[in-house]
């Protein structure tokens, strides 16, 4: 089985914002805190220069606007692959694409149907030129997927999108890909404040919750978040594919009716999160 990762954690380099340190900038900062693997939303040529010779391992994006033209047109996704992967590896340790993000949970069913053909066709080009042993290929998952999450047994995913969902985890797990999903405990807290205690949605010390069916105790909500995926993966008959966090995190700064962002809470989210992963303890499912 490829993974795109191999360490415990990694993190998301965004780069839609002003004053960001250069690429090279970010390299050495990176290595300086000992992160081995990192998620961009695209595939710039500069970042992955880079990172050329750190021993930093990256998946790339492959961007929405790109999916319907890819899914009908495997010449385009062999030219993508052939721009884009093939000629920094194996300099640059380019361990997966990212076909789309959260495509399943918006509300463009155009997209809904592109996904797949991309996916495949993204698939089949890494295929030809020999490199899917060393590059998977996944799409990451919002929590919009899901029709319910509470409590983490009764997850199941959207009627609307089981049609798109299903063959797409079925090509998944026949090229041992596993379910990305991006789990933000934060969104979950600021749609209902007054009902979901921000210590459970920011690991710290708080009663947690009771799952009835499955006599599991959680005392954090991404834990929560994690087993409701893998409820929603068996009961759609995928109880053998692996969940994996594509990202995560806490707004520091929001609307004002986004209550809970604050810098403080940022850095408790964080850094809980960082301990919680030490522990290399698995969820309670």
């Amino acid at each position: 089985m490829v993974h795109a990762f191999t360490g415990t954690y990694g993190i998301n380099y965004g780069r839609i914002a002003d004053n960001i340190p250069s690429p090279e900038s970010v390299v050495t900062l990176l290595k300086a805190a000992k992160i081995k693997n990192v998620r961009i939303y695209d595939a710039n040529h500069e970042v992955l220069t880079a990172f050329k010779g750190s021993g930093i391992e990256i998946v790339v994006g492959l961007g929405n606007e790109f999916l319907k033209d890819m899914s009908v047109n495997e010449a385009s996704a062999m030219d993508w692959v052939k721009e884009n992967v093939q000629p920094f590896l194996p300099g640059t340790r380019i361990r997966g694409i990212a076909v789309g993000n959260e495509v399943l949970g918006s509300t463009d069913p155009d997209l809904w149907e592109a996904l797949l053909g991309a996916v495949k066709n993204v698939y089949n080009a890494l295929n030809r030129l020999g490199l899917t042993k060393d590059v998977e290929v996944s799409s990451p998952h919002s929590q919009g997927v899901f029709a319910s999450s509470f409590p983490p047994s009764a997850c199941v995913f959207k009627e609307s999108i089981l049609p798109y969902m299903k063959p797409l985890l079925e090509f998944f797990s026949q090229i041992d890909s596993p379910f990305y999903i991006n789990a933000y405990p934060f969104l979950a807290y600021i749609s209902d404040p007054e009902h979901i205690d921000l210590k459970y949605a920011l690991f710290e010390s708080n009663p947690g919750i009771y799952d009835a069916k499955t006599n599991l105790h959680y005392n954090n909500m991404f834990d929560a978040q994690i087993d409701a995926a893998y409820a929603a993966l068996e009961k759609a008959g995928f109880a053998k594919t692996e969940v994996i966090v594509s990202e995560t995190g806490w707004a520091s700064k929001g609307d004002p009716n986004e209550v809970g962002a604050t810098p403080k809470n940022a850095r408790a989210y964080n850094y809980n999160l960082r301990k919680r992963l030490a522990k290399k303890k698995g969820d309670p499912l």
